[in-house]
């Protein structure tokens, strides 16, 4: 009967558009008993009420008396006392929830608490963040909260050193970006020495910006890399590609995802480089960096995908419009776009262990996040991760007032219209925040706005040290910010400016209003965007722009009608039209969720494997197994300790080495796998069958070989050179995220293959 229940209520949900939502009946009702325990705090010393708060930990941990407690100490601490939307915030992700909570609810606040909850019950805290900037700033901004509660706290960025992490991991709870906890664990990885290992054992992962980081990162690879001889591209062939033209030399898909040769342009190439691409010498090398080269110069964009900056190519992050710090293309692709841009090759290697942002956070035994927009991703969480969603309303109702979205017959129109309707808005005097969907758009439309006489100030992936301080005064008075996507930013924005003292005027003129340039491929970044304007009460609009030229609609409705009704100023009225633009969003949610779910498939497998390796790994690592197992062999007049040691070592370069080799198979398998539906087989299945026993191998080999090597190596009392063995690991390290899916994945491209084989035969 339960059960019955619980689906009939997931069904109602589904069908009032929030499905995964949980009750928030029983959180609302446990108010009345915290403010009970919030009688007398007030009059308590500092003291005292640090008193009671340690008192939780040899207690039967009560949250509701947690929440009393720390709703007083912020109050004394950080000068906020915290709303009840903010306590059933708290309360939620202490029951291991995904909170919903609006731009400007004090997610930040309600997420210090929770971890100060889960410290006090003995648990160690991650707080997850999407960045370097929000790690320091929160942790220092929560500081005298988890001071006063007596939970030590700390934080980590790419800066800090290794004994700088040890040090924060050893605190109660640990602010640090998601990349950073990820490369500390792939490092971990590599010790041989139990005593060098940083991170300690996962326990609870409270993420901000949940979905960003659940979803629109997850399958990210963060990559540890170790040096070998540098992949360098040719210049020559870069400079080649550059003058090969489109429709003569090369096609493009509909999509913009492939490029490829014409036969024109594989005889323009073998001219020019004076050889036989398709030949067994030079098709499996000259040709794949022809066409490498031919997908960098072609299909990546200066200003959309990457920016050129302090003689560096920087990836941008598409789900927050800013510089994607420390990722890259994998190295073929990486290289080409370098010299294409006549930049520094960087350096480039052998991959040590790479791991999904997915799987690094599915390590954790509790996990629980807080976001604005997690409804729309909702089911995703629970499929992935096993999480629901508790959407907690506003303090106080949102009264923005949001237009429909205006579609326009091509882009010159849509943008002179977005010019016109900033013009108008901006003679009142009411702040404008321009939502822009790349960092060529957002500069494209200053300048215009500058052309009309109307000064702006721009917010992009080239000035990010400076985001905060423009974000906080967005919204001043004739203040008009362009900005590029503003997910993770970690800032309010107040009427009036960062002082809020010209809020009455403001709020009087409307309040910050939205204007997105363009749909995104999410609706949810769409929603991040407007809830910009309209926080806490306060007054607020919003607009979006869109055009049937945008890529959205071009690479997911490509064969759309022309729309039939068309304003003189080029804008769109035509309702099958704008219908057919709001489905090329659905259609491209459609393509990333399938992306991300097939990423998820294979990763199952290869994730545990990781696992188990690792338990393996760990048992050499700490234990004196390998010397058990490999004996003093010949090594007589060498103490235990020597030989323990140099066993150890041995046997973890071959177990490290043979799962550095593992990877590249199964990376180079799952390449190829989708062909294999043609022959009518399940790609996932073949998948298995082939990872699974090379996987088996690995533990064995790596005996045989440990042996061979022991046997072999000079070791004396004094010590041993392992290099003369073989044993030798990278000189260097580094780490990188890997832009995941440059070409497509294969699924998607013989999918899309089908269906152009099937029209071809209309």
């Amino acid at each position: 009967m339960t059960t019955l229940m619980a689906r009939l209520k997931q069904r109602m949900r589904r069908f009032a558009q929030k499905p995964a939502s949980v009750d928030l009946a029983p959180y609302k009702a446990l108010l009345d008993k915290v403010d009970k325990h919030s009688s007398g705090l007030s009059e308590l010393s500092d003291e005292e009420l640090s008193a009671k708060a340690q008192a939780l930990r040899e207690s039967d941990f009560d949250v509701t008396e947690l929440a009393a407690i720390a709703r007083e100490a912020a109050e004394r601490a950080i000068g906020q006392r915290p709303f009840d939307v903010q306590v059933l915030g708290t309360l939620g992700l202490l029951d291991g929830l995904v909170v919903e909570m609006a731009t400007g609810e004090g997610k930040t606040l309600a997420g210090a608490m929770a971890a100060a909850g889960y410290a006090l019950q003995g648990k160690r805290v991650h707080v997850v963040t999407v960045n370097d900037f929000l790690a320091q700033r929160d942790a220092e901004w929560m500081g005298p909260l988890y001071k006063l509660m007596g939970v030590s706290v700390g934080w980590i960025n790419q800066s800090s050193k290794p004994e700088e992490r040890r040090d924060a991991y050893q605190c109660e709870v640990t602010y640090a970006p998601v990349s950073e906890i990820g490369f500390d664990i792939l490092r971990d990885r590599i010790v041989t020495d139990a005593a060098d290992l940083i991170v300690p054992a996962p326990e609870v992962a409270l993420i901000d910006e949940a979905d960003s980081v659940l979803v629109d990162e997850a399958r990210v690879p963060l990559v540890l890399a170790g040096s070998t001889t540098s992949d360098h591209a040719d210049p020559v062939i870069a400079d080649l590609v550059k003058r090969l033209r489109h429709g003569l030399h090369y096609e493009v898909d509909d999509e913009e995802r492939n490029v490829y040769l014409t036969g024109a342009g594989s005889e323009a190439v073998e001219r020019a480089l004076d050889v036989d691409l398709y030949s067994q010498e030079h098709v499996s090398t000259t040709l794949s960096k022809v066409n490498v080269a031919l997908h960098a110069q072609v299909l990546l964009h200066r200003d959309v995908d990457y920016i050129v900056r302090d003689g560096k190519v920087h990836l941008i992050n598409d789900s927050r419009g800013r510089i994607a710090k420390l990722q890259r293309w994998p190295d073929g692709l990486q290289a080409a776009v370098e010299a294409k841009e006549s930049v520094k090759t960087t350096e480039s290697g052998e991959i040590l262990d790479s791991m999904t942002v997915q799987a690094l956070l599915s390590r954790y035994p509790v996990r629980c996040g807080m976001t604005g927009t997690a409804v729309a991703v909702a089911e995703q969480l629970r499929t992935f991760y096993e999480l629901e969603v508790l959407v907690i309303p506003p303090n106080k109702e949102c009264i923005r007032e949001d237009e429909p979205s205006r579609l326009y017959a091509t882009l010159e129109q849509k943008e002179a219209a977005i010019v016109e309707e900033i013009k108008e808005v901006h003679a009142s005097g009411r702040p404008i925040l321009v939502g822009t969907l790349d960092v060529a758009e957002s500069e494209r439309i200053a300048t215009k706005l500058r052309k009309a006489g109307l000064e702006c100030v721009v917010l992009n992936a080239k000035n990010d040290a400076e985001e905060a301080a423009i974000i906080a005064d967005a919204g001043s008075f004739e203040r008009i910010t362009v900005s590029t996507q503003m997910a993770g930013r970690g800032t309010d924005i107040r009427l009036g400016g960062h002082d809020a003292e010209d809020h009455e005027r403001i709020s009087e003129l409307g309040g910050l209003y939205v204007v997105g340039t363009g749909r995104h491929s999410s609706s949810r970044l769409d929603d991040q965007l407007r809830g910009r304007a309209g926080r806490q009460g306060d007054p607020g609009g919003s607009v979006f722009f869109a055009s049937l030229q945008d890529d959205l609609a071009a690479q997911y409705t490509p064969d759309a009608d022309e729309p039939s009704e068309v304003d003189d100023d080029g804008r769109v009225t035509d309702k099958g039209a704008l219908h057919t633009f709001e489905h090329a969003q659905r259609v491209a949610e459609g393509v990333n969720l399938e992306i991300h779910r097939n990423t998820w498939r294979y990763n199952k497998l290869i994730e545990r494997q990781r696992d188990l390796l690792l338990e393996h790994r760990d048992q050499v690592l700490r234990t004196d197994i390998a010397f058990d197992k490999l004996g003093r062999g010949d090594h007589e007049g060498v103490s235990d300790e020597v030989l323990k040691h140099a066993a150890r070592v041995i046997t973890l370069f071959h177990l490290d080495d043979l799962w550095t080799h593992h990877l590249t198979f199964l990376s180079d398998l799952r390449e190829g796998i989708h062909l294999r539906a043609l022959a009518r087989q399940n790609p996932l299945d073949e998948f298995h069958r082939e990872a699974i026993p090379a996987f088996n191998k690995i533990v064995p080999e790596s005996w045989e070989l440990a042996a061979d090597t022991y046997a072999s190596a000079k070791i004396t009392s004094k010590g041993y050179d392992l290099a003369d063995s073989g044993v030798k690991r990278p000189s260097s390290t580094w780490t990188y995220l890997v832009h995941d899916n440059p070409f497509g994945s294969g699924l998607e491209e013989s999918m899309k293959g089908l269906v152009k084989m099937v029209k071809g035969r209309r």
